[in-house]
């Protein structure tokens, strides 16, 4: 089951094509990498309007070229939601708008249970969309964890952006499954859990993270978390080659032994204008009772 990412205003995939894609964030056309693109481009005309063109380096990294000024930061909305955004050297912006499906999906689970009670885990939260997403929609705690203390910065002004101070969102340094084994022995439960791991990574005291040593354990250990009531548990996945299949037969061997529920994967998908067609965004998997 594929998911699409089809109900931006302010977002837009213009066009892909050279390993590239030419996005319009709010009023903002930047043009940047993307290795999945791997088709020519059919018309260049569209592609010289970028505002911003961002040049991978051969020695890693890269930079931004600006066609024109910029203002280092701007706002996007996505229905009620509020994101900043902000190209950043690693040819990022602070949002992966494929995950605009998934945030549809959390804030109609927490929605229709009508609970009150609901708390929800998000790990690699990054800026914290999945996290906004769950307390806008009405989850009386949001524990919000990621590893680098400037993307969790960065969370917490998206949490001023929608207006949400007055809710309980906790912020947390640290390294994911550390704290996931920490709240194992609090004996806390959640919910809802959403994890978005990177491929490779680093904890705050430089542990290394490898998707494929790690994912097996973590969706192992996190699912000890869900409470006896649980909503949802999502795990979202970029790493090139770790297929559907994969990811399905992982979570079948670790949460589908010990519960009951229905397992679904696919594809994150974000429609292109330009063609009729589809970006492929990394794969996600899910589990609901």
């Amino acid at each position: 089951m594929n998911q699409y990412a089809d109900q931006w205003v302010d977002y837009e995939l213009i066009d892909t094509g050279n390993k590239e894609k030419l996005e319009r964030w709010n009023q903002i056309l930047l043009r940047r990498p993307d290795p999945v693109c791997i088709w020519p481009i059919q018309d260049e005309t569209r592609w010289k309007k970028a505002d911003a063109i961002y040049h991978r380096s051969r020695s890693g990294g890269g930079q931004w070229e600006m066609k024109k000024p910029l203002k280092e930061f701007w706002t996007l909305s996505y229905k009620d939601l509020r994101f900043k955004i902000s190209p950043t050297g690693f040819k990022h912006t602070g949002l992966f708008p494929e995950q605009a499906a998934n945030w549809d999906f959390i804030m109609h689970s927490i929605r229709q249970s009508k609970r009150k009670d609901i708390k929800v885990l998000n790990l690699f939260a990054y800026t914290g969309g999945a996290t906004m997403a769950a307390s806008k929609a009405g989850a009386a705690e949001v524990v919000h964890v990621d590893a680098a203390k400037g993307m969790v910065a960065w969370a917490k002004e998206n949490m001023q952006l929608n207006h949400l101070e007055d809710h309980k969102i906790r912020f947390i340094v640290e390294d994911c499954l550390k704290f996931v084994k920490r709240e194992q022995r609090r004996g806390r439960t959640y919910d809802g859990i959403i994890m978005d791991p990177p491929s490779y990574g680093r904890g705050p005291k430089k542990e290394l993270w490898k998707l494929e040593d790690n994912v097996y354990e973590l969706i192992d250990e996190c699912q000890k978390l869900l409470s006896p009531d649980p909503l949802f548990f999502i795990i979202n996945c970029y790493t090139t080659g770790f297929s559907c299949c994969t990811l399905e037969q992982t979570l079948r061997r670790t949460i589908g032994l010990s519960r009951c529920g229905s397992i679904e994967v696919g594809e994150n998908l974000i429609p292109v204008t330009a063609d009729d067609s589809v970006l492929p965004c990394g794969i996600f998997g899910r589990w609901t009772p």
